[in-house]
Parts: structure tokens; C-alpha cells; sequence
């Protein structure tokens, strides 16, 4: 990623924790990065436009840390409870960027970039299920790619409540971890 946008999407990060999505201004986002207000234009035509920026960069930390932490020779049904962790984790560390992001996107018309910012996220578990289903491991009736996208779905779902909405307490979270891996591996018929 390009220096001058990095610097952009941090700032406007940083300014959007600390005064919110509806007070800030793109004048604020360009002054903490350091360019000139012409320049912020060249990458994004809003100040909402940045936030496609941030959940892109929040997605690739996602993927990050399952490309490192995710064995591929585990079986599935630790690779879905690695993700959980990996999800839950994240989500209980960015929650607030997480809340802007979903606020942003929420008020703009970008919900068909939202899903290609999550395409490399849906392939890999797209992938892990496609190879399970040719190993016989789960229910051959399972069409991998929408299944990834529900089990991604619920999955952060779960966290965003967890997180962001009720900020419920790591016994708690620990609990709802474990329902939602119990419930995909039911679904795959994993069980």
C-alpha cells in the first residue's frame, strides 16, 4: 500500500476514535497525516470513503493471523475453533475501529465493495471446506463458498456481541465461543 494512503487510513482511524464519525472532518484526517487536503482527494472522494480503506486493512489482520497461526494439516474442527479465537481476539482488541467501520459502511452505498474486501476471507474458508467435503468429513450436501460466508458471518457476529454491543466478560465469551463452534460443527456434521 502506498505511504501516503497508509498515512490517510491511520489518521483517519485515529481521528475517527477520537471524535467520532459524525464530527470529524476530512481537514482533521489530512492535518494528523501530515498531506495536503488535494492529496487525501487522490485516494478517496470522503471522508466515509476511507472507511472501505479500514475495513480492508482490518480483514487482511484477519487473514494474517490465520495464515500464521491456522495449521493446514489440523483437522477442520480446530481450524474453526482457531478462527473463533483469532475473531474473537481481534474484535476484543479493535472493537472501536470495528464500530466505526460498520458505522461507515452502514451509512454509505458500499456494500458490494464490502464483500470484495472479504472475498480472500470467504476462498479460504471456501478452500478448507471444499477439502474436508472431498475427505468426507462433512455433509456432502454443503455448498463451500456460502457456507463460508455464514459461518464468517456468524461467527463475527458472535464476536461484535461478545465486543461491541454488550462488552460481556471473557467467562462469558468463552462460552459463546464454544456454542458457536458447537453449532458449525452440528451444521457441517462435523459431529
Amino acid at each position: 500500500m502506498d505511504n501516503k494512503k497508509e498515512k490517510i487510513i491511520q489518521s483517519a482511524i485515529d481521528v475517527f476514535r477520537e471524535k467520532g464519525l459524525e464530527k470529524t472532518k476530512v481537514s482533521d484526517i489530512v492535518h494528523g497525516a501530515g498531506i495536503a487536503q488535494g492529496t487525501f482527494y487522490l485516494y478517496f472522494s470522503s471522508k466515509l470513503s476511507v472507511m472501505l480503506s479500514i475495513a480492508e486493512v482490518m480483514t487482511e489482520k484477519i487473514l494474517e493471523e490465520i495464515k500464521e497461526h491456522v495449521h493446514e494439516a489440523s483437522p477442520l474442527s480446530f481450524k474453526l475453533e482457531q478462527v473463533l479465537d483469532i475473531v474473537f481476539e481481534l474484535t476484543r482488541e479493535h472493537r472501536d475501529i470495528f464500530a466505526l467501520t460498520y458505522a461507515g459502511l452502514a451509512s454509505v452505498e458500499y456494500r458490494q465493495e464490502w464483500e470484495a474486501i472479504y472475498e480472500s476471507y470467504y476462498d479460504w474458508l471456501s478452500g478448507e471446506l471444499e477439502k474436508a467435503k472431498a475427505e468426507g468429513v462433512i455433509r456432502e450436501s454443503l455448498n463451500p463458498k456460502r457456507t463460508a460466508e455464514i459461518l464468517i458471518g456468524l461467527i463475527e457476529d458472535a464476536a461484535e456481541q461478545t465486543y461491541m454491543y454488550t462488552r460481556q466478560d471473557e467467562r462469558t465469551a468463552a462460552l459463546k465461543k464454544e456454542d458457536v463452534l458447537d453449532f458449525a460443527k452440528h451444521a457441517l456434521g462435523l459431529l
